[in-house]
C-alpha cells in the first residue's frame, strides 16, 4: 500500500466516523424533542428512509440539510457536529408545556402576544 493510499483510507475511515457521530447527535436531539423519524422527516420535506440513513451514517448529510435539521431540532449546526456538549442527554419525549411552546411560536405574531398575555396573567397570580 503507497503512502497516498494509506492516506485517502485513514481519511475514509475519520469522514465514516464523523458521519457516524453526526448521526447519533441528530437522532439524539431529535428523540430530545420527542419526535418520531417520520414527523421530522415530514417537517424537512424528506423520506424518512433518507433521515434514517442520516442518522445511521450511511449517508453523508448535505449542508442545506444540515441547517434545516439544527432548525427543526431547535439546536445550533455546533451542537450537531459535535463542537458543543449542550444537547440534552435526557432521553424521551418533550413535555406536553414544550409541545405547547413550540406550538405557540409557529402561530402569528398577534396570537404569540396573547398566548404571551395570559401566561403573564396567570404567572402573576401564582403565589412567589
Amino acid at each position: 500500500m503507497t503512502l497516498i493510499t494509506s492516506l485517502i483510507a485513514d481519511v475514509k475511515v475519520k469522514d465514516e466516523q464523523l458521519f457516524r457521530e453526526l448521526g447519533a447527535r441528530i437522532a439524539q436531539a431529535r428523540k430530545a424533542r420527542g419526535l418520531t423519524q417520520v414527523q421530522l422527516s415530514e417537517r424537512l420535506g424528506i423520506a424518512q428512509q433518507t433521515l434514517a440513513h442520516y442518522e445511521g451514517g450511511r449517508l453523508r448529510l448535505p449542508v442545506a440539510a444540515l441547517l434545516a435539521l439544527a432548525q427543526e431540532l431547535q439546536v445550533s449546526v455546533t451542537e450537531l457536529i459535535g463542537e458543543a456538549a449542550s444537547l440534552p442527554h435526557k432521553p424521551g419525549p418533550v413535555s406536553r408545556l414544550q409541545q405547547q411552546v413550540e406550538q405557540i411560536s409557529r402561530l402569528p405574531r398577534s396570537k404569540q402576544k396573547l398566548a404571551s398575555d395570559l401566561l403573564d396573567t396567570v404567572l402573576a397570580q401564582a403565589p412567589h
